[in-house]
């Protein structure tokens, strides 16, 4: 395994930008100054007028004041709330149960090693961020499983495991809008930009798939890119990263013994009967998995909604079976050992996430991240330049207020009203406007601290190396995120120029 003893905080750009970043408080005494700072701007902003009209509500925009009585014992009314109600926390968490088992027994590991044995060593990085690519079809089940197996590949494989994390970072969250299989967050997307657009024109029609095209070639640039990047830049770096983690915790690998085939030939049949079964039972028309209209596929569909319950049977079943089989399981007992083992690594997550729940809250309630949205919005239609120009504009704005603004439906849901009849009266169709939206929101989730998952991801590099902080993650992501912002835009700008098809019933122009 690699484990050098030098630094490599020695010099350079990036390392500048670890240094920096690592010198910022601890990531839940950063939310709560965070907090401070939004309760502060709420109550100065609060007596200023805004022109800006709220497109949730047709009326001007309002910011509230967080430090007036009312909203002050509000926010003590909902703090227990806010933390038990956070959607990351109950994914992680239960995800991280039986992911637990099936690592405490041996299953998650035996199927690495094995994995590798058919995997040739240089496609190693395109393939975890293939993986985390696909991913997007099953929610943010990408954060809880890929990332953290990308590290134990690439440990299992002698090279850095930080390398591995940051690839698999890089496909499942700053590729998230590219996308060789359609998912939930397509007719998600695609419903509040056919709301915007039939803000201008009533009758217009946008198709779940307007972007499918366009978003399949975008997963051959993400993969491209991250390779590149991953390989020559990323992992280079960290080649004098010492290895610190506690070695009870690191995998353990060699070669696959008699016990562990026979358990994990018997796992993976087990998990085999299980996809077998989901597929069966989802495929009548009237499947209790599907959603009033039919739809399999929607957010409304029990089976979506399923996904995070459907990861830990997957891992709990498979991995009870392979310690059965292979002899790591001596009862009942060890399962719920690695139930606990999981729950503890996951302590320290759920402190920050506690902070973070609530300046969540206060921040949404305050409506600061509407006005910044609204008044980026504002500025961009006044400045009135040239199609191609205006769609930078828009990836770029969408880059920077996605940094504060994480969602990537709630920032749609506040920009589609604005920018998607601004741009059909510029003769540019919702299609394109979407599109773009979509490259600039992928292009900076890895790169800011206040995206929910991203604290989890930082808690999975420390199993390997102690001293991460906030700023060793962002130095890691950072190239990535700008050669996606860049790279990605030039890309969609020259797939306008060849006039290549967006999506199904797509087009470039309006009307």
């Amino acid at each position: 395994m690699p484990q050098p003893n030098q630094d490599t905080s020695s010099g350079g750009f990036l390392a500048t930008v670890e240094r920096i970043g690592n010198k910022l408080p601890d990531p839940a005494v950063l939310f709560i100054a965070l907090l401070f700072i939004v309760w502060i701007l709420s109550w100065l902003l609060s007596y200023l007028t805004f022109e800006v009209v709220d497109p949730r509500t047709s009326e001007a925009l309002v910011v509230n004041n967080l430090l007036s009585g009312s909203a002050l014992t509000e926010f003590l009314s909902v703090m227990v709330t806010n933390f038990s109600h956070f959607h990351p926390v109950g994914v992680v968490l239960v995800a991280m149960l039986g992911i637990g088992v099936a690592e405490h027994t041996g299953f998650i590991n035996a199927a690495l090693r094995a994995l590798l044995n058919v995997t040739p060593a240089r496609l190693l990085t395109p393939m975890v961020v293939a993986v985390g690519i696909v991913s997007h079809t099953a929610a943010d089940a990408g954060y809880v499983l890929v990332i953290p197996l990308g590290g134990v590949i690439f440990y299992a494989a002698g090279r850095h495991p930080l390398a591995g994390l940051a690839a698999a970072f890089a496909g499942v969250s700053g590729g998230f809008s590219a996308s060789f299989v359609p998912s939930a967050i397509d007719p998600l997307l695609q419903g509040l930009t056919q709301a915007g657009a039939q803000i201008l024109d009533p009758n217009i029609v946008i198709n779940p798939l307007n972007n499918y095209f366009f978003t399949t070639a975008s997963s051959v640039l993400i993969i491209l890119v991250s390779w590149y990047i991953t390989d020559k830049i990323i992992e280079p770096r960290l080649q004098s990263q010492k290895i610190d983690g506690d070695k009870d915790d690191l995998p353990e690998m060699h070669d696959l013994q008699d016990a562990e085939r026979k358990g994990l030939r018997w796992a993976l049949l087990s998990m085999g009967l299980c996809v077998v079964l989901l597929v069966a039972t989802s495929l009548p028309s009237d499947s209790a998995w599907r959603d009033a209209s039919g739809e399999i596929a929607s957010f409304q569909s029990p089976l979506m909604r399923s996904i995070v319950s459907l990861i830990f049977l997957f891992f709990l079943i498979p991995g009870i079976v392979y310690g059965i089989v292979a002899g790591t399981m001596k009862s009942s007992r060890d399962v719920i050992v690695g139930m606990t083992k999981s729950m503890n690594l996951m302590a320290y997550y759920l402190v920050i996430m506690f902070f973070i729940a609530q300046f969540v809250y206060a921040f949404g309630q305050s409506n600061l991240g509407v006005l910044l949205a609204l008044q980026g919005a504002a500025f961009l239609k006044a400045l009135a330049m040239p199609a191609a120009i205006t769609i930078v504009g828009i990836i770029l704005l969408t880059a920077l207020i996605n940094i504060f603004v994480g969602s990537a439906s709630g920032k749609w849901g506040l920009l589609a009203p604005i920018f998607v009849p601004m741009l059909m009266s510029l003769g540019i169709s919702p299609d394109l406007t979407q599109a773009a939206y979509r490259v600039g929101d992928s292009s900076t989730n890895i790169i800011t601290p206040l995206m929910p998952y991203f604290p989890l991801v930082v808690v999975y590099c420390q199993r390997y190396v102690k001293s991460t902080g906030i700023g060793t993650l962002t130095a890691m992501m950072l190239p990535y995120s700008v050669t996606f912002l860049i790279a990605w835009t030039g890309f969609l700008l020259l797939y306008m120029w060849i006039g290549l098809p967006l999506g199904i019933q797509a087009s470039y122009t309006y009307p």
